[in-house]
C-alpha cells in the first residue's frame, strides 16, 4: 500500500526556520534507511505559506487566496509517500523519525493513498488503461530529465 506521511508545521517550520546541521543530518539518516529498506517513494520539505496560494473552488469561480495561511495545524511542512505492506509498518517507521520540530509539538499523519482498485466499476478498463499511460510517461519524463 502506498501511504502519505505529513509532517505538521509548526511556528517555527512557518516562519521559515531551517533545520540545524544535527537535525539535517538525523533526517538524512532516516531516510537513507527508508530508500534502504525500498519503501521511500518520494518526499520534500515545503516552503513556509508564504510563500504558497491557495485556489478556493466554488461553482465555477477559482478565488486565489495568497498566504500566509492562519491555522499552523492544518498545515503542512514536508511529506514523504512511502510503499508498505500496511499502515502498522508505516507507523514502526515515523515512530523512528527524528523528531522534526526539536523545542514544538508537532505531528505527522499517515494517509493511505487511492489505487485504482479502490473506484470499482467507475474506473472503467479504458481509464484504468489510460492511468497506467500516464503513470509510464511521467516515468520516462523522469528518466529522461536524470540523463
Amino acid at each position: 500500500m502506498r501511504v502519505m506521511v505529513m509532517i505538521k508545521a509548526t511556528g517555527n517550520s512557518e516562519a521559515g526556520a531551517a533545520p540545524t546541521e544535527e537535525l539535517a543530518a538525523a533526517m538524512t539518516k532516516f531516510n537513507e534507511a527508508l530508500v534502504q529498506a525500498g519503501i521511500m517513494l518520494g518526499g520534500d520539505g515545503l516552503k513556509p505559506t508564504s510563500k504558497g496560494k491557495r485556489v478556493r473552488f466554488s461553482g465555477d469561480k477559482r478565488l486565489v487566496i495568497d498566504g500566509p495561511f492562519a491555522e499552523t495545524k492544518e498545515v503542512i511542512a514536508g511529506y514523504w509517500v512511502w510503499q508498505v505492506k500496511s499502515m502498522d509498518e508505516a507507523v514502526e517507521w515515523v515512530r523512528r523519525c527524528p523528531h522534526p520540530m526539536p523545542g514544538e509539538d508537532t505531528e505527522i499523519e499517515i494517509r493511505p493513498l487511492y489505487e485504482m482498485e479502490d473506484f470499482g466499476e467507475a474506473f472503467t478498463p479504458e481509464l484504468r488503461e489510460r492511468n497506467e499511460q500516464m503513470r509510464g510517461e511521467i516515468e520516462r519524463q523522469h528518466a529522461a530529465k536524470e540523463q
